[in-house]
């Protein structure tokens, strides 16, 4: 959760969870914060003020814990399950004040229905953050999270699903990739969002027809190997396409 003190300020029983998503070009990684105290992790989140719509209340959070202003947000799923906090209890905190942390607790154990957002950062540009409950926010491999409060484990899959199912409709590259980067930087993206590989010179040619690349002169290294090229998004023509739906995987 997102601070805690005056909870009658919040919105009762809505929460937000957010799976923040970047990739380090190698592997896809999610935002984790550990809770205080304990070896126990949990996506970014918070409550809802009573004074702002629930996509601000999104927006907030992530700038809180990222740094970024306006990232590629999107609300991907409702999390209702009557029983969904059963699989884990907050655990105390002893240096949170007693009074304090026995208000949150009041507050938190209510029934919450959670409204999972999904975005993807450039990892470069992220400043992680913890919050009050946390002295961690870090990058986590997506393929080996450690133990996650309540549901956030479930919350994780459903968002790597929604992302494969709408690939062709999101901004990955273009959020996901720093503003220069290799061909094989690229496919390494969609091979770990996808969990398959893909042939090298299929990707090459069916992503350079589309015409949302531009390439760059190759550096020079020095080195006995030959430097690739870099390339860059032309973000007219990709967000053109972004709307379409990219059309690479069908």
């Amino acid at each position: 959760p997102s601070g805690f003190g005056d909870t009658s300020v919040f919105l009762p029983g809505v929460s937000i969870d957010c799976v923040v998503i970047g990739f380090d070009l190698k592997q896809l990684q999610i935002l984790l914060l550990k809770l205080k105290e304990h070896d126990l992790w949990m996506l970014p989140g918070g409550f809802i003020r009573l004074d702002e719509d629930m996509d601000q209340a999104a927006t907030r959070i992530l700038e809180e814990r990222t740094g970024i202003k306006l990232p590629y947000l999107k609300q991907f799923h409702t999390f209702g399950d009557v029983n969904r906090r059963d699989k884990t209890k907050f655990p105390e905190v002893k240096q949170i004040q007693e009074d304090d942390f026995k208000r949150l607790i009041a507050f938190i154990e209510q029934r919450f229905i959670s409204s999972g957002y999904l975005s993807l950062v450039d990892i470069r540009s992220c400043a992680p953050t913890p919050d009050a409950l946390s002295d961690q926010c870090t990058w986590q491999a997506a393929k080996k999270l450690p133990q996650l409060l309540y549901d956030h484990k479930e919350i994780v899959e459903k968002a790597m699903e929604q992302l494969r199912s709408r690939i062709n409709y999101m901004p990955v590259g273009y959020s996901l990739l720093p503003e220069k980067f290799t061909m094989k930087e690229f496919q390494t993206l969609y091979e770990q969002i996808l969990s398959r590989s893909l042939d090298r010179g299929n990707f090459q040619k069916k992503m350079l027809k589309l015409g949302f690349l531009e390439r760059h002169e190759k550096q020079l290294t020095g080195g006995a190997h030959k430097a690739p090229y870099l390339y860059s998004f032309n973000e007219k023509r990709y967000n053109e396409l972004v709307k379409q739906g990219i059309g690479y995987i069908s």
